[in-house]
């Protein structure tokens, strides 16, 4: 299997891009994550994932191993294939990806193109408890916080705010506050409504 590529960027789409190893050119398909994470340098280093179907051989391409790790995951799910993993890390960062199979935000894995909510339930039924045994701590402030944040932000639509308005309002608080409790949430996104 190849682990990753290193040499001259030939070629850079946001779809993919060709990699000059030593006079051979890797064609690899990327996400927008990816794209938008490589320099426009001569050099780079790709993370790689090598799919082996009877019809073909794919070569993934990945700015980082935490990028691979989360396709992996996903490709380990019944009914997403390589196109949809592709595609929820081009519409998602790898952590944002990570935090909403975590703390179970069907809306946020549904958001994206080509997911429906059977697909985005058995997402995070399938690889929540995958995630928590791989990344451990770094997952433990996201179940708490988002727990929280969905409870201020359904108070707030009780209130009669809009569910987008609330969202965002809820999300610039947790971003200077990451562990504030339901009713400081509350009383903050006020200020931001």
């Amino acid at each position: 299997m190849i682990a990753q590529v290193q040499g001259r960027l030939i070629e850079k789409n946001p779809t993919d891009v060709v990699v000059d190893c030593q006079g051979v050119g890797y064609f690899l398909n990327i996400s927008l994550h990816t794209y938008s994470q490589i320099p426009d340098q001569e050099n780079i280093r790709l993370y790689t994932q090598l799919l082996v179907r009877e019809d073909a051989m794919t070569l993934y391409g990945f700015s980082s191993k935490e990028e691979r790790a989360v396709f992996n995951l996903l490709l380990s799910v019944s009914g997403v294939g390589a196109s949809t993993a592709r595609t929820m890390l081009s519409s998602l960062t790898p952590i944002q990806v990570r935090d909403a199979i975590v703390s179970e935000d069907i809306a946020v894995i549904q958001g994206v193109k080509g997911i429906g909510a059977k697909t985005a339930q058995r997402v995070i039924l399938d690889l929540k408890d995958k995630i928590i045994k791989l990344y451990g701590d770094e997952t433990s402030g996201v179940v708490s916080s988002n727990t929280n944040r969905n409870e201020a932000l359904s108070a707030l639509e009780t209130l009669g705010y809009a569910r987008k308005i609330a969202e965002k309002a809820c999300d610039a608080v947790l971003k200077n506050a990451p562990s504030a409790s339901v009713e400081e949430i509350i009383k903050l996104a006020f200020k931001h409504l």
